[in-house]
């Protein structure tokens, strides 16, 4: 059984040789790596050269975004099941075969693992908030993303039936995705720490954009769409106004008019078709 792992990278040759070494030396080794280079400009390209693995594939775009990286990857996978890994992340040796065989046994389709966090070289234990649930959690994901990209691993069928990342969002891609992904799919927790998660450098886009919230906004309002249960559309209601009351008293506390009316015309253009 074949596993596709795609790693997207920019600017992270301090890091991307370790994230790709720790998919190559996995204990399950039938897989193909696809390393998306979205345009850098550091040392990642001289890096990845060197790398010979029959299983190594890698590919080169004009910067697009996390979200472009990652749709390539995908289709140019050939797995049976397919992992993503962000490139300042590595993974335990274990981590593929253990999920892959849990997964198997349960009948799941997706599925991710526990992971251990590092922050500028020490390791941190995250906020509960940030505890990673399993099972039907669509309700307690809408406030925020739980769910790893470099902890997942998931059928085809997934892809399938629940499309690709949304290249329009600039940051929440995932938040989007894994939304949309658990209208569908429980996603099973494997109760092992099999990531080292790495965070805290300059270059995260966590750190980078101001204001996350607004791209989840437009993530919600467009999971309006999608065929959903009464419950989980009341619970959708209930976070998008809560999110845009907050985002829009953020932006008048920030003096910016425009940017709250405008929120605020959108919200009330929307409000009404969530029911």
């Amino acid at each position: 059984m074949l596993i596709s792992v795609i790693i997207p990278t920019f600017n992270r040759g301090q890091y991307i040789v370790d994230a790709v070494n720790s998919v190559l030396n996995q204990t399950w080794k039938k897989l193909e790596l696809i390393v998306v280079d979205d345009g850098s400009n550091d040392q990642t390209r001289a890096l990845l050269e060197k790398i010979k693995d029959k299983r190594f594939h890698y590919f080169y775009q004009e910067n697009k975004g996390v979200s472009s990286a990652r749709n390539f990857g995908l289709k140019k996978a050939r797995g049976d099941f397919l992992a993503l890994l962000d490139s300042d992340d590595y993974w335990l040796p274990e981590k593929l075969s253990v999920q892959l065989k849990f997964m198997l046994e349960g009948g799941f389709h997706i599925s991710q693992t526990q992971e251990i966090w590092i922050r500028r070289g020490k390791r941190v234990n995250p906020m509960s908030k940030h505890t990673q649930p399993g099972g039907w959690f669509f309700e307690k994901s809408l406030h925020l993303c739980l769910i790893s990209p470099s902890c997942v691993l998931f059928s085809r069928k997934v892809v399938e039936e629940v499309g690709f990342f949304d290249e329009r969002l600039t940051a929440c891609e995932d938040y989007d995705l894994w939304l949309r992904t658990q209208l569908k799919f429980p996603v099973a927790l494997v109760p092992y720490p099999l990531v080292i998660r790495r965070g805290g450098h300059c270059d995260q886009l966590s750190r980078k954009i101001i204001g996350l919230d607004l791209y989840r906004i437009y993530s919600l309002l467009k999971l309006r769409t999608f065929p959903m249960s009464k419950d989980k559309k009341e619970a959708l209601k209930r976070v998008l106004e809560k999110k845009v009351s907050i985002y829009i008293s953020g932006c008048l506390k920030r003096g910016k008019f425009e940017e709250a009316e405008r929120i605020k015309e959108l919200w009330t253009e929307n409000r009404q078709l969530l029911f």
